[in-house]
């Protein structure tokens, strides 16, 4: 098994760190600037005897060494910088999402690809197009993070929570949509974790001043990784490719899934109450604002 991550900042390194120290996979990191995946590849390479790990790993700026590769992950492009909204990021890292999804039809065109470049959802869509995958083989990781840190917010008021019934759907971004199905949960909590959940990121960036948040967001795309890898069946939120499912077409949107060796092996449609319908349909038309403006 070889997977291929292109980028090699704090989270492709990150997600190649977290690969390599399991064992998961072969490595191909590969970024444009002059040795830096080279030398992130080496230092966590040198890992391998501590953690006791014989998968390989090599640092590249050349894209014919992710040739082959099962999974690819896609983390290049601009990072959010203070006062920067994810839509802000759409022009540019448009350009750069659609080059490098020539890279992957051309060197891995049998490959699922997970797409963590922002604008998530909109970079997702543009991804499938460009390479003309099977939807069910692209993917966003943006749900598997927010409903991470909904819960986590939810937990630091309550651990007696049913976390398998709490999960955020929706656009990576600020019209994402909490939806809440345990019982022990008041509508204040609710409330306040959720909008805890939404400006997560945007809190992460203005305290680090230059940068974004890594540690969780390499978490979530190592989970889904796995479950690739392991062919789990697992259940978890991605933006997914809808054709109808939740009234929606032609759009990549959070919605649960079930994760598996051949990618989205089905979406989960769950019963939503008649706000998080509105939610979920004011999430969409922000979304296709954006893959508007990318075409």
């Amino acid at each position: 098994m070889k997977i291929a991550i292109i980028g090699a900042g704090n989270v492709g390194a990150m997600v190649a760190s977290r690969v390599i120290d399991a064992a998961l996979a072969d490595v191909a990191l590969i970024d444009i600037v002059p040795g830096m995946a080279k030398g992130k590849a080496l230092d966590i390479s040198d890992v391998r005897p501590i953690v006791n790990s014989t998968a390989n790993i090599i640092g590249t700026e050349d894209f014919k060494d992710i040739k082959g590769s099962d999974i690819v992950v896609i983390t290049a492009g601009l990072a959010r910088k203070p006062g920067m909204s994810r839509d802000d990021l759409l022009k540019k890292n448009s350009e750069i999402i659609k080059n490098l999804s020539l890279q992957v039809k051309n060197y891995c065109p049998s490959s699922i690809v997970i797409v963590v470049t922002n604008p998530l959802d909109v970079m997702s869509y543009l991804v499938m197009k460009t390479t003309d995958f099977n939807p069910k083989k692209v993917i966003g990781m943006a749900g598997v993070l927010d409903t991470a840190r909904f819960i986590n917010a939810l937990w630091e008021r309550n651990q007696d929570i049913d976390r398998n019934k709490v999960l955020m759907m929706g656009s990576h971004g600020d019209t994402m949509v909490p939806v809440n199905r345990s019982e022990n949960i008041s509508s204040e909590v609710f409330s306040e974790t959720s909008e805890l959940a939404r400006n997560r990121g945007a809190e992460i960036v203005k305290h680090l001043g230059t940068g974004s948040a890594y540690f969780a967001p390499s978490a979530s795309v190592f989970a889904m990784l796995k479950a690739i890898v392991k062919n789990e069946k697992s259940a978890m939120c991605a933006s997914a490719y809808l054709e109808g499912q939740y009234g929606e077409k032609d759009i990549y949107i959070g919605v649960p899934v079930v994760l598996g060796s051949q990618g989205i092996e089905k979406i989960i449609e769950i019963e939503l109450t008649k706000e998080e319908k509105q939610a979920f349909k004011k999430s969409a038309l922000q979304i296709r604002e954006g893959i508007t403006k990318t075409l």
